[in-house]
């Protein structure tokens, strides 16, 4: 890509990653090529669907996020490691209000351009968990689809403006569901010291 496209390209994405962080998902393409100072036929040159160019502004982040369930698959204890990815997984997705609607909705579509992103990362989730379960310290009656609805479950609460201020402790109380009656004690005992 010539230097040009590839500084136009980006200052799209700089502008849509501000206007979805402060509009949501559903915000207007032709409102984001506004606020970019280009015509909407540039926009859609770049990323013909709302798909397209969501993808790209998550591309990096989704590749973070992979990567980190990557190192924490041998650095952390299995049960920290799924809680700690988890975490991150749900903040992140609440950095684009209304990502994870379509986040859901792309892992049962094939043909939607967040498909192989997402299937990644949840992949990336169920690795985490299966480790957490070997080591007996995570639930053995859930799955990586399991893990990637909890973000997504997790993530919404995020995104209601009325319940963000319970997102913490119910997530505090999901992840603790999440790991056996042992890995919570262990972990309960660690924040007590």
């Amino acid at each position: 890509m010539r230097a040009d496209a590839r500084k136009n390209r980006d200052h799209l994405l700089a502008v849509a990653g501000a206007a979805i962080s402060e509009q949501g998902v559903d915000v207007s393409l032709r409102d984001i090529a506004r606020r970019a100072d280009v015509g909407l036929a540039t926009l859609l040159r770049h990323f013909p669907t709302r798909e397209a160019l969501l993808d790209a502004l998550l591309h990096t982040s989704f590749g973070e996020l992979t990567a980190k369930a990557d190192a924490l698959e041998t650095d952390d204890s299995p049960g920290d490691a799924l809680v700690s990815w988890l975490r991150d997984c749900v903040g992140w997705t609440t950095e684009y209000r209304g990502a994870v609607v379509l986040m859901a909705a792309a892992i049962a579509d094939p043909d939607s351009a967040l498909h192989v992103s997402c299937v990644t990362l949840r992949a990336a989730g169920a690795r985490l968990l299966a480790r957490a379960q070997a080591a007996g310290v995570a639930r053995t009656d859930i799955d990586g689809d399991d893990v990637f609805a909890l973000v997504e479950a997790l993530a919404w609460l995020g995104d209601q403006r009325s319940l963000a201020p319970r997102a913490d402790r119910i997530f505090d109380v999901v992840a603790s569901a999440l790991l056996t009656s042992t890995a919570s004690s262990d972990a309960e005992a660690g924040t007590r010291s």
